[in-house]
Parts: C-alpha cells; structure tokens; sequence
C-alpha cells in the first residue's frame, strides 16, 4: 500500500482559540493537545486515505515559559530544538504531570483508527539548555560525562570552543556558556547570529570538523550510544517511524551501525530522512533509510511549474534523475519548513495546485505527504509573533489557524464552516488521496511518460501526460496546469503497448476517478489520440476499460 503521510501540528491542529494576539501566550491564544485528536478527528483524517500521520513537535523542545527567553525563538519555541529526548511537550497536555501517557493514548487510538505513527527524530543538534528529567534511571545525560576543556573527543557529546565564552552577535541576558558550544547548524565560533540555528548545540558523533574532517568511530563514539537508547524508548511505545531531521548533517557510518540495530526489535520501524543533496541520496537509501525527501527535484520543479511558468514538460527531467530509486523518494507540495501553496508567495489559491498534486499522488509508487491545512487551502498569510507573514504556518507561535477551525467547527470535524471552495478543495484532495492510496496501478503498478511522444494538439509546456497500469486496469493521466480550459490530444506510442504489455482497444470507456465523469467511445490505440477538455488548473485520473469485453 502506497504510503499516505499526513503532517500534523498538535499545537496548532486542535486548537479552537479563535484569538490571534501577536506574540500571545499559550493562554492567550490557546493550544492544541494530544487529547483533542480524538476518535472523531482521526476518522476524519483517515476518510481523507490517509495511513500514516506525522505528529510534528512531539519530543519536548524549548518554550520560553520554561527556558531562556533570548535563545528560545518564539513563545512556543522550535520544535527542532530538543531540551528533553525522552519527555513531550508539556503545552501538548491537559495534565502535564500525565503528558507521556496521553501522547500513548494518542498512538494506540491512531492505531487503532488504522494508521501509523510518525514522530521527529532530531539527531543533530539539541537546544542550548538540554537537560533531561525524564531520562530512565541509570542513563546518563547528554554531556553529563564530557570534557569541555576537549575542543573535540568521540569521548565528548558536544563539541567545545575552550576559553572563549558564548557571546552571539545579538543581545541575551541571564545565559552563561562557558566555555562555548558549536552551534547545531555547523558553526564551529562562538557568535552566531540571527540566521544560524543559535538556539541549539551541535551534537558530536566523532566526525573532527574542524580538524581536516577525520572520523574517529573506532571504538563507538559515545553519543552513538545514546541515540540508539532513544530510538530504543520511543520505538517501545509504538511509534511506528521517525521522520530524520537533517539526516544528511549526521554521517552515514551512524545510520548503518543504528538502524540495524532497531530493526533487530523493531523490523517494521521506517526511517524518512531529510535530505537535500541529490549526491548523498543514495547513500542513505544504501545505510538503511526506506524515504527519501524529494525537495530539491519534483518539489521546486512542481512549484516552479505552478508558480513560475515553467515548462510542464520538465518534470520528465525530475522523476529520471532518480530514476532507479524513485520508490523511495517523497513528494509533497507542503510541509512545515516550506511555505503554503495557497499563500501569496506560492500560487495564491489551493486549487490552482490541483496538477501539481495530482503528479505528486499518482506519478510513481512512492509516498506522498501534505500538511495539515493544505487540503482547505490555508495560506499561512498571518504574523504569528516570531514568525512574519511569510506564507508559513508558524511552529514558533501560539496560534490557531481559521482553516483548520472551521474543518474542525469545535471537534465536530464536519466542515460545516468552511467555504464552497475550501469544501471543493477537500473533497478533491479526499478522493485523489484515497486513489493514490488503494489504486492498485498508482500504488503498485508500471508508469510510462507520455511527454516524449505528443505532437500537435498538445503543448508541452502547459500540459503533462502518463499512464499507470497494473493488471488489466490502465489509467491515463493528464494534468492542465494553464490557467484557461484547454482542447488537447494525448498521443499513445506502441512503445507505450509494448512496455506495459497492454492490447489495443478501438472502442473504449473511460471515468475520471477524480469527478466520475464518463467518456464513451474513445479510442486507446497507438494511431488515434485521446481528446480531452481540461479546465484552468485541472487534471484527470481516466480510468479506461475495454466496451467490447463482455462480463462471464
């Protein structure tokens, strides 16, 4: 089954609040909690073909409530930046004092609604006043065995700038580090500024960086150790896969020692990792990784196609750069880091990303993700506090998005307060994502690229042609990503027939699984093109069947 993740952002995803006070507190403008994913919205997200769910900014990280206002970025912090590995998020729980219990409750109702459980795993970097409190007895904390006087040590979890003090280049008040860390996005000086990850410490895994890059694995670094114990704790508790942060920012060596070792309790555990080299791809699929993102090829090209009038025909290019790996690679459109597609910097409407997201669920076998709001067209056009209006939903701030309030209309999640549009928007993304997940041609079957072949009648430019087979079920899919209705032929190579050992059928049906609209008496041969009509921003999933076959 093609996996269908969908990202959530408790804090944000069930938060009614409809106050939206710049840089407001938690009570101010409320937060989500693990308690309000419900039965009901879990049912709602799985109605919409999803089978996994991303639960983003789970493993607690630095609030201002409880850490150093001048390194924490926002009132609520950045998830990626990991005071407790082995606690969650205290603003997540109704109780905090039950906070690890109702995350577990969260899991077995997941399950039980019958998806997986996606979480973060942030291996590279953790915040600047890690601490852990919740660590099982005899652990010892990140640190707690160190020689800060070492500028390096695969001995060491941190790594040390001796005699010089933590001194970034804007103000703090009440923080002392002495001597200073490396900053988590490889800073190796002692004054980071604004748009370094200054709130965070870089991890130590026997890579000498500032000493000619020499690896020092032998014997195991210790901060190896450590990472498998956590992997180990929240493996026990069912998660069922991490999403990697910057995977690529830890090296290969440490995913082909741990990941074994997981899959030696845990055989079913995935591993996604964020990784935006296309150079280090397939070392990480080969060291034990199941995903891949996709950010740096199908994600800016879809995005430049819908956005910035690139040609259509060049998303050819994307999926043959990975061509022997493509199972493996994740599309999405959305995801926390980048911005919404329905914002002002993206494309200014969530409809005109149909196309694109129609590539992006059905091209090839591999997973498909989108985050939550994305299926309502929510433009992430608000300045939260920490974070501006940037066409992102902020991870920084308390806030309530009115997208996802009016799906959710106080827990009921029956959509009755959204708008006609938003209301189309969801029910297209409802169906394109339960046919990408139980389609046996998308999910499982062969892909040929149509784009090559087309002639006349057909512009490469604005539109995009393939077809899936498995079985005796042939799908021919067309995307329209011009903004008017276009009249185009679809031309279908014998290259086409022979690849996918499909006959030829001079009289055929056809039904758009997309709409159910139906087409009679159309042609799938190699010497007759398909017409088609296609609105502004539009695509069609055609189902196509032979009219002269007869049931037994």
């Amino acid at each position: 089954m093609k996996p269908i993740i969908y990202q959530l952002f408790p804090r944000t995803f069930t938060n009614y609040n409809p106050t939206r006070k710049r840089n407001g507190s938690r009570e101010e403008n409320g937060c989500g909690t693990f308690n309000g994913i419900d039965a009901k919205a879990l049912k709602a997200i799985r109605d919409l073909g999803v089978n996994y769910i991303w639960y983003t900014g789970i493993i607690r990280h630095a609030t201002e409530e409880y850490n150093n206002p001048t390194i924490t970025k926002g009132k609520a912090g950045s998830p990626y930046a990991i005071t407790d590995y082995y606690d969650v998020d205290i603003d997540l729980a109704v109780d905090k004092d039950k906070r690890m219990a109702e995350f577990e409750g969260l899991i077995r109702r997941t399950h039980k609604a019958g998806m997986k459980v996606v979480i973060d795993f942030v291996p590279n970097h953790v915040s600047r006043e890690y601490k852990s409190v919740c660590k099982p007895k005899g652990v010892k904390d990140l640190g707690q065995t160190d020689h800060p006087e070492w500028a390096f040590s695969p001995l060491n979890n941190f790594y040390y700038l001796p005699g010089e003090r933590f001194a970034p280049q804007f103000a703090i008040e009440g923080y002392e580090e002495m001597p200073a860390k490396a900053t988590g996005n490889d800073c190796f000086h002692a004054h980071p500024c604004q748009t370094d990850w200054y709130e965070t410490v870089k991890l130590n895994y026997g890579v000498y960086y500032t000493g000619g890059m020499e690896k020092q694995f032998n014997p195991i670094p210790n901060t190896w150790k450590k990472m498998l114990d956590i992997l180990h704790f929240w493996a026990r508790k069912g998660v069922d896969a991490f999403r990697v942060d910057m995977a690529e920012m830890v090296p290969a060596e440490f995913w082909k020692w741990v990941i074994p070792k997981i899959h030696t309790y845990f055989p079913d555990v995935e591993f996604i990792a964020e990784c935006y080299n296309p150079q280090l791809y397939r070392t990480y699929l080969e060291v034990g990784f199941d995903y891949l993102y996709d950010k740096v090829g199908m994600y800016d090209y879809l995005r430049g196609v819908t956005s910035k009038n690139w040609p259509a025909e060049g998303i050819t290019n994307q999926w043959q750069a990975v061509e022997d790996i493509r199972d493996k690679m994740l599309y999405f459109l959305e995801n926390h880091d980048e911005q919404r597609v329905a914002s002002g910097f993206f494309c200014g409407r969530g409809m005109c990303a149909q196309p694109a997201m129609i590539v992006a669920a059905t091209l090839g076998t591999n997973p498909v993700m989108v985050y939550a709001g994305q299926e309502l067209g929510e433009t992430g056009m608000d300045a939260e506090g920490f974070s501006g209006m940037d066409g992102r939903s902020s991870i920084f701030d308390y806030w309530g998005l009115k997208s996802l309030q009016a799906w959710a209309n106080n827990g009921k999640f029956d959509g009755k307060l959204l708008n006609n549009e938003q209301k189309t928007l969801r029910s297209f993304y409802q169906r394109l994502l339960t046919i990408a997940r139980d389609n046996t041609a998308i999910h499982s079957g062969l892909m040929y690229d149509l784009e090559y072949a087309q002639g006349e009648g057909f512009n490469k430019h604005e539109q995009y042609a393939y077809l899936r087979k498995a079985d005796d079920e042939v799908l021919l899919i067309v995307l329209n990503f011009d903004d008017r209705q276009v009249e185009t032929n679809v031309q279908i190579p014998k290259a086409a027939f022979d690849y996918l050992r499909q006959k030829e059928w001079k009289n055929a049906n056809a039904i758009d699984l997309l709409t159910n609209t139906k087409y009679k008496k159309i042609a799938l041969t190699s010497n007759e093109p398909v017409h088609l009509t296609l609105p502004a921003w539009t695509g069609v999933i055609l189902q196509i069947k032979d009219a002269t076959k007869r049931k037994k």
